[in-house]
């Protein structure tokens, strides 16, 4: 009887043992065998790397946040453009790609539609603002109210069609505002420093330099991204750079005021340059 146990002893673990040959077999790479089988070294697998540009971005609502973290000990600064969205746009977007940046756009309505759209769209999904620069682009100072309000409701409403979210801030055409406009408008007016980029005799290193030279802790930058703006466009590789090798972080106008906890007013008659 004891020889018998013995023996199915042993029986049972030869069958364990190849069951567990069997499973790691499978489990094998067949590539790996034929490697082996032929002399070649086998290798180890390596994971595929991550695309340097998804390793930067976190998903947040499903929008891609071009800045991730923010340290609210270092000096802000918002940068925003006025009359896209247009091709100057696209060219806008791959510098703050190139340098990881956000901005602010504040886009005139009439010109959203069509590729237009998608290129306003592209710059939410990078963690871009979208704000409101009116219908048409006139000078709304001397409108009736009810004008105002329209050439105001049409753009947040192609704004929010486009984006699933409506603007929070409104800059005036030329900058020319009313006290009919405050009473008018639902949102909080915001202008910024200028650098006369404009103009098309404004060259590229004025441009830069007025901003480097104007700028503080909490300013809003304001420059354009009509068409064939591209002296602005190239005025970012000495703008975005310097300021950041100072320090700066690059916030929308929503961070600009959530960071400094403070409240965005309206119908105030306020139109804020900065916020700190």
């Amino acid at each position: 009887m004891k020889k018998a146990r013995i023996i199915f002893a042993l029986v049972l673990t030869i069958v364990m043992t190849a069951q567990s040959a069997i499973e790691t077999f499978a489990a094998v790479d067949l590539s790996v065998i034929k490697r082996i089988l032929s002399g070649e070294k086998a290798q180890a697998q390596e994971p595929a790397a991550q695309d340097t540009a998804e390793q930067e971005t976190v998903a947040e609502g499903g929008k891609a946040l071009l800045l991730t973290e923010i340290d609210p000990d270092k000096p802000l600064v918002a940068l925003t453009f006025d009359d896209g969205p247009t091709v100057t746009t696209e060219k806008v977007l791959e510098k703050l790609e190139e340098y990881g940046v956000t901005a602010t756009f504040f886009v005139i309505g009439k010109q959203i539609n069509g590729s237009a759209s998608d290129t306003m769209k592209k710059a939410y999904d990078l963690g871009c603002e979208i704000a409101n620069h009116s219908r048409n682009h006139n000078t709304m100072s001397s409108m009736p109210a009810s004008e105002v309000s329209d050439e105001v409701n049409y753009t947040s409403d192609k704004i929010k069609e486009v984006t699933g979210e409506a603007p929070k801030f409104f800059r005036a055409p030329y900058l020319a505002v009313s006290s009919e406009m405050y009473d008018a408008v639902d949102l909080t007016f915001i202008q910024g420093i200028t650098a006369n980029d404009w103009v098309a005799s404004t060259d590229t290193e004025t441009r830069a330099q007025t901003v480097l030279n104007n700028v503080k802790d909490g300013t809003i930058i304001l420059l354009h991204d009509f068409y064939g703006n591209d002296q602005t466009v190239d005025a970012l590789d000495t703008i975005i750079p310097e300021l950041l090798s100072k320090g700066y972080q690059f916030v929308t106008v929503s961070q600009l005021f959530e960071i400094n906890e403070a409240e965005p007013e309206v119908h105030t008659g306020k139109i804020y340059s900065s916020v700190n």
